[in-house]
């Protein structure tokens, strides 16, 4: 595993087991705006570095927030993809391929979506995950 395969495993570990973050709302760029490549979320034409430094603060996290809820949605898909009762189920070498990651991390991965897949299960149907 990589240092920067392993800081995200962390990052993303931690935020997962601490639900209460509050991601901030992205609020989208119109497409004309979108494609000038000077053009940042209006950061660009703010005057005041107060106004600008919280502005971009803001979406530091909410990229920050997004991120770490695609990572955990790519654990869970990982999970189910691993699910030794799929009849197509895939290796950790298989899953390492088509995500770009090593073995070792999607291993990690796997593991890290059947935590939170019994932790859904058990918080929705009172079940519990055989895997």
């Amino acid at each position: 595993m990589t240092y920067e395969e392993e800081k995200t495993w962390r990052s993303t570990r931690r935020v997962a087991m601490n639900r209460g973050y509050a991601p901030r709302p992205l609020l989208f760029e119109p497409a004309q705006a979108a494609e000038d490549p000077e053009h940042f979320f209006d950061l660009e034409s703010m005057d005041d570095p107060r106004e600008l430094l919280t502005r971009a603060t803001e979406l530091t996290h909410a990229f920050r927030a997004a991120a770490d809820r695609a990572v955990e949605f790519q654990a869970i898909a990982a999970a189910q993809l691993a699910d030794p009762r799929r009849f197509d189920r895939l290796t950790t070498a298989d899953i390492a391929e088509r995500a770009e990651w090593t073995e070792d991390y999607a291993k990690k991965m796997v593991e890290f979506g059947r935590d939170l897949l019994r932790g859904s299960e058990g918080r929705d149907s009172g079940a519990v995950d055989p895997v």
